[in-house]
């Protein structure tokens, strides 16, 4: 299923759509969801679970099951403790992969990571593989070392693309790491820059097309963006339904008008991610914990 939007919801006016009743925002929502997207974040933990802990088969299955009809694409953030069986189960789906393999700073279970990584590849479950995310960033790991890894990865599989996940303006700070990718993944996120929903369209293209510059021609893919629809704002970042349908219904038209590679985040809510960012870091999802679509009349 195809979606033209009506010439009233041009990409100008939703860009402008503070004018919209919430009636008309639910109703573009869902005409944009059901069109489809390129990517979207796979959130496998549900409420009572948090990294660390075992995923199973069937809870895997089951939340695919509810994203499949609306992506092409998942993203998945570790290779171990059950996280290894999303991109098999996704094949099933008729789902591409990008596979991430979490690195930190326990060196044990990078190499448990990577060997996961490495062997989900060699048996053609992954589109593009990427190796550590937000690592620079969190200062988990070294430069040098987070391109040891690098090199690893590209040097033991062939035919899939190698990248790493990090904020887009890593990419100009860090050319080493620009250099040993070969594709670049950016988050992109307005909303942690403090930007006011009117403007965060326009600022996230101003984030993807730095990292565009850093990349000197090679692909560029948004690895996450999104909007949370509860919780505290931040400066002129404010949560609400309203702002969460706006931003998705915004990036989804800018994917597919420019041809933007997007991953979406998130799929589901997660409860445990208040821990690391707050009140807010539970309602990234367009589904809530229990799986239902969160924007309804």
């Amino acid at each position: 299923m195809s979606y033209r939007p009506e010439k009233t919801f041009s990409l100008t006016g939703i860009e402008h759509s503070l004018t919209l009743s919430e009636e008309s925002l639910v109703s573009l929502f869902h005409k944009v969801l059901e069109s489809g997207m390129h990517g979207l974040c796979y959130s496998a933990y549900e409420e009572d679970q948090k990294p660390g802990d075992i995923l199973t088969e069937p809870q895997i299955r089951k939340r695919l099951s509810i994203l499949a009809p609306y992506t092409k694409w998942i993203r998945t953030f570790s290779c171990i403790e059950g996280n290894e069986l999303i991109p098999k189960i996704a094949r099933e789906f008729g789902l591409k992969t990008l596979v991430g393999a979490w690195l930190g700073p326990d060196k044990a279970l990078n190499e448990k990571e990577i060997a996961g990584l490495i062997e989900l590849a060699e048996n053609g479950y992954v589109d593009i593989a990427a190796v550590g995310n937000e690592v620079m960033y969190r200062n988990d790991l070294s430069e040098e070392e987070l391109l040891s890894y690098i090199q690893l990865v590209k040097q033991s599989i062939n035919n899939v693309p190698v990248g790493y996940v990090d904020a887009y303006y890593e990419f100009s700070h860090r050319p080493k790491i620009t250099n040993a990718c070969d594709v670049i993944l950016a988050n992109c996120y307005p909303y942690w820059e403090g930007c006011h929903i009117d403007y965060s369209l326009i600022y996230m293209k101003q984030m993807f097309y730095q990292a565009l510059h850093a990349a000197k021609g090679k692909k560029v893919i948004i690895s996450e963006t999104g909007w949370p629809n509860k919780g505290s704002s931040f400066k002129d970042a404010h949560t609400s339904n309203a702002n969460a349908m706006r931003y998705f219904i915004n990036t989804q038209h800018w994917s597919k008008e420019e041809n933007i590679d997007i991953f979406y985040f998130s799929s589901f809510d997660e409860s445990w991610k208040v821990g690391s960012e707050g009140d807010v870091g539970a309602y990234w999802g367009l589904w809530d914990k229990n799986e239902k679509i969160k924007y309804t009349l």
